[in-house]
């Protein structure tokens, strides 16, 4: 018997797996804390150069007729004074009186920071401002370094060792380097910390994800699958709350790692995974978690059931035939109708995520209130995932996608036509692209699992997740040029939306449809005719020999999925 049978007798989401499935959503919220951390931990004060007359702790403010005497015209933003120089001048009584500022500036050596929003910034404490300003990306592209490599290790760890024991491993190490970023004497310590804070959250995330989803039955894995975003959200919300409160940013570090002491006691509540407990042939302690599951949910599931659970989802063992390949990464690249959805799909994800986490960590540059700014760019996900519950099963996923990615593209390509001393403008239409792009970052992850093959489709999904990661490593990058101009980074992702939305209308719909179940079937799958594949194929035998061996391949959509929501 398989164990997707076992749901006819113990519910699809019964009593105990609203239970376990709202206490483990409960962990994405400090995942949302960490993640969006940066955008208070690193904020950018406004600065200038310290004046030879003044002391380090001067006031950041100034009287007109001393800014105008003092400092040259910012060369990107004409309306203000400059950051980063200072005019070289003799500042005596005599000069300012003469209310003629010299030509000639030069470069700051120390700056007067401007304290009235933030209290202190790892930005303040380093000075990461001007020719430094670069390090305030790096260390957000290194965060999400982490993240691509906690993916790829604790991913690992979880199918090899069990969920239970990495989910409360990555927790500890969530919470110790978490404190350690607090306390961190120097920038390297910082960005080294919170690597791994980067790391631990896909730790986190992927397991208590993956455990929800693996007790989940089949017509509630939609609606467990985005809700679980949405506690993703809320955790984005609530950073800005702890970031109103404690504006130190030493204080505020440590108030979002604090939080995650409170889930180790999951550790007598959370049951190991039966699914896994199946596929490592641990039968009997599989059992006990399903009978636990029945008696909660007043279930009653015969004994020759349970005797009958087969371990159908352990992988089996592949016999190879001398001339048949087993089915890689490379087999998407080998054939040109898998080539062409497998770079589109690729192209989706980075785009998807470098605008995600580009416009959630640009809130600061928008003007206005940077509190009010962020808590609404948390709140436009929650109609973004209700949007994505009411239609994907409706309209498709193809027309979902690629309508939310033109969406967000117009939106974020139409702030250039708004004058810039309109910001609520300039903020609703960011916040629109915001929502948009959500909704279709939501969709990629359902439309790539069924795009791919199933002999290639973990695999595929990896990759494709690898992109995503290149995609948040640059989006800090991008966001520097608002120095240079403020919408640069509303364009450029724009751009790259309004294109990878384009270029999308070229994949198949999936909706209803048949998933290739062999890399032929991939090749062939949003083709027009039968013929026009055979005389495409680059090698018809070769296809044939893959499928031979994807017959013996068991899909495991359980873990896929769980494996590409750690992506959030």
């Amino acid at each position: 018997m398989a164990y997707e049978d076992l749901f006819k007798y113990i519910g699809d989401f019964g009593r105990y797996q609203k239970r376990i499935y709202f206490l483990l959503c409960l962990t994405a919220i400090p995942c949302g804390f960490h993640k969006l951390a940066n955008v208070f931990l690193m904020a950018k004060p406004d600065h200038r150069c310290q004046l030879p007359f003044e002391s380090i702790n001067a006031n950041y403010s100034l009287p007109n007729e001393t800014w105008y005497m003092s400092y040259p015209v910012d060369e990107f933003n004409h309306e203000k004074y400059s950051g980063c120089e200072r005019l070289d001048a003799n500042f005596t009584d005599e000069y300012f009186a003469s209310n003629s500022p010299v030509n000639k500036s030069i470069t700051c050596v120390s700056y007067i920071l401007d304290d009235s929003k933030y209290k202190s910034s790892t930005v303040i404490e380093w000075n990461m401002i001007c020719g430094r300003k670069a390090m305030r990306a790096t260390a957000d592209a290194l965060f999400m370094l982490g993240v691509l490599l906690g993916s790829i290790v604790f991913g690992q760890m979880s199918d090899k060792y069990g969920r239970k024991p990495v989910f409360f491993a990555s927790l500890v190490l969530q919470v110790i380097f978490g404190v350690i970023a607090g306390i961190a004497p120097d920038y390297i310590t910082f960005v080294l910390a919170r690597l791994v804070v980067g790391a631990t959250t896909s730790g986190v995330f992927l397991v208590s994800y993956v455990l929800a989803m693996e007790m989940v039955g089949q017509s509630y894995r939609l609606f467990a699958g985005v809700a679980v975003m949405m506690f993703f959200s809320l955790g984005f919300i609530l950073t800005a709350g702890f970031a109103y409160i404690f504006r130190d940013w030493r204080e505020f570090q440590i108030a979002i790692t604090l939080p995650g002491l409170v889930f180790m006691c999951y550790y007598w509540f959370i049951p190991e995974s039966s699914r896994w407990l199946l596929s490592k042939n641990r039968k009997d302690e599989a059992i006990k978690v399903i009978e636990a599951v029945a008696k909660e949910n007043k279930a009653i599931i015969p004994k020759e059931v349970l005797d009958s659970i087969d371990d159908e989802i352990k992988p089996k063992q592949i016999v190879k035939e001398p001339d048949v390949k087993e089915p890689s990464l490379l087999d998407l690249f080998r054939y040109p109708n898998l080539r062409r959805k497998t770079l589109l799909i690729f192209l989706d994800w980075f785009v998807n995520s470098a605008t995600y986490y580009g416009l959630s960590w640009n809130t600061s540059n928008l003007g206005g209130n940077d509190y009010v700014n962020f808590i609404i760019s948390g709140a436009v996900e929650f109609p973004a995932y209700t949007f994505l519950l009411l239609t994907l099963n409706r309209w498709g996923r193809r027309n979902i996608l690629c309508g939310c990615m033109l969406v967000a593209g117009t939106m974020l390509l139409t702030t250039i036509l708004i004058p810039k001393e309109h910001d609520t403008a300039i903020m609703v239409l960011a916040m629109l692209g915001k929502m948009a792009i959500t909704s279709s970052y939501g969709t990629v992850y359902v439309f790539t699992t069924e795009q791919f093959p199933t002999p290639v489709r973990n695999v595929g999904l990896g990759a494709s997740s690898m992109m995503a990661r290149f995609g948040g490593i640059l989006a800090p990058y991008i966001n520097v040029l608002a120095d240079l101009w403020k919408p640069f980074p509303l364009v450029i992702f724009g751009v790259l939306a309004f294109i990878s939305g384009l270029l999308s209308l070229y994949l198949p719909e999936t909706l209803n449809k048949k998933l290739p179940e062999t890399i032929e079937e991939g090749e062939r799958f949003g083709k027009k005719t039968a013929h026009q594949d055979e005389e495409n194929a680059d090698n018809l035998e070769e296809l044939k020999k893959l499928n031979q061996t994807s017959n013996t391949i068991p899909e495991t959509p359980e873990l896929i999925n769980g494996h590409a929501k750690l992506d959030n």
